[in-house]
């Protein structure tokens, strides 16, 4: 590869990463993370993957025993989707514990469930919530978000 080439292609890869969110996705089903996934991937996004609320704490870095984290350790994502409902700690729950960060308050926060309940969904967008979606996502919802997070 010459050094064009080479120039070239290391712009692109800046390029890519800015037009690239990185979307951190929870839920403690596997096959409802590998779809969450997959959609994201094909609006083009970076996806980072957990299956409960304690590994996407301490993916972001707010994890019980990083209280003290330095701001330049703590991982960037634009946008959190987590299902509503799972073992240990609830979707709503992890939604609070990112909305008291001060470092990770901004980044959006999308609440899905497969369950339709008004007052979980109320209860969701009062704490902060930018969006509550009913599972299964489709490629139309992912779409809506990604047009969110190049608005944000």
């Amino acid at each position: 590869m010459d050094a064009a080439s080479a120039a070239s292609s290391s712009i692109k890869g800046v390029m890519e990463n800015v037009e690239q969110p990185h979307v951190l996705a929870v839920d403690d089903s596997l096959i409802d993370r590998k779809l969450i996934e997959q959609l994201l991937i094909n609006s083009s996004c970076k996806v980072t993957t957990a299956e409960n609320g304690r590994r996407a704490l301490e993916f972001l870095g707010l994890g019980d025993d990083q209280s003290n984290t330095l701001e330049g350790r703590v991982s960037k994502v634009n946008l959190i989707i987590t299902d509503y409902c799972m073992p240990g700690m609830t979707g709503y729950e992890l939604l609070k514990r990112i909305k008291e960060s001060s470092v990770m308050k901004e980044v959006p926060v999308v609440i899905v469930s497969s369950e339709n309940v008004p007052t979980r969904i109320n209860k969701c967008l009062e704490e902060g919530a930018q969006m509550f979606m009913l599972k299964p996502l489709k490629q139309s919802d992912v779409k809506k978000l990604r047009c969110h997070l190049m608005n944000s």
